[in-house]
């Protein structure tokens, strides 16, 4: 059975990136190649960590660009010349345009650090700490034309202990992120998904979700 080819778009550290590099080349008949690594950020540590292993990396500039339009149609096109078929979001800054999401409509996943709807956007686990909330997590979920608003895929919890600090939320989150994407990115390309609305439903092997900490 021939792989899926998986697009990963990152504009930082590139963690996320690590662990589905990692469960790809350590998964026996692992479903995904990484066909491309998409940034924004010329210098993200994302395209260093492809490069490293050997995964076409790609900065598209937004200055160059010229505006949202312009850098989705350059992203497309360097989609098109691998031909990917699916798309991770990992920590990637920038709204992706209505067309964009619609060329891929459920072929678009992302991983948000919060249990969604609460705190969406870029300061999430920030705002959950300011909250005082006792739970947060992490939500894997379909891209729509919102922001942080497409059906959700999976969901684990992570407690905020009377102890924790808002280093090792960050690092307990951070390691629910890395244990969950993978599995659900997998899922994905096995065709184990279906959409239905805002029901997203997964066959069979279950997700394994990491133990609550």
């Amino acid at each position: 059975m021939s792989k899926v080819k998986l697009a990963v778009f990152a504009s930082g550290n590139g963690s996320n990136l690590q662990a589905l590099m990692d469960a790809a080349r350590s998964r026996p008949g692992a479903p995904v190649e990484i066909a491309l690594v998409v940034s924004d950020r010329r210098n993200a540590r994302a395209l260093e960590r492809a490069r490293d292993a050997g995964v076409d990396a790609v900065y598209i500039s937004p200055k160059r660009a010229g505006g949202r339009a312009e850098f989705d149609a350059a992203a497309v096109r360097e989609l098109e010349a691998r031909g990917v078929q699916l798309i991770a979001l990992a920590g990637f800054m920038r709204i992706l345009g209505a067309d964009f999401v619609r060329r891929y409509e459920n072929r678009i996943l992302n991983i948000h650090p919060s249990l969604l709807p609460a705190f969406p956007g870029t300061r999430a686990i920030q705002d959950a700490w300011e909250h005082g909330v006792k739970t947060t997590g992490v939500t894997v979920h379909y891209v729509d034309e919102g922001v942080d608003t497409g059906p959700i895929a999976a969901q684990c919890p992570t407690l905020i202990r009377p102890n924790d600090t808002i280093e090792t939320l960050t690092a307990k989150i951070h390691a629910v992120e890395h244990a969950l994407y993978p599995q659900v990115v997998f899922a994905a390309a096995e065709g184990r998904v279906r959409v239905h609305g805002r029901l997203v439903t997964i066959k069979p092997p279950a997700i394994q979700l990491p133990p609550v900490r």
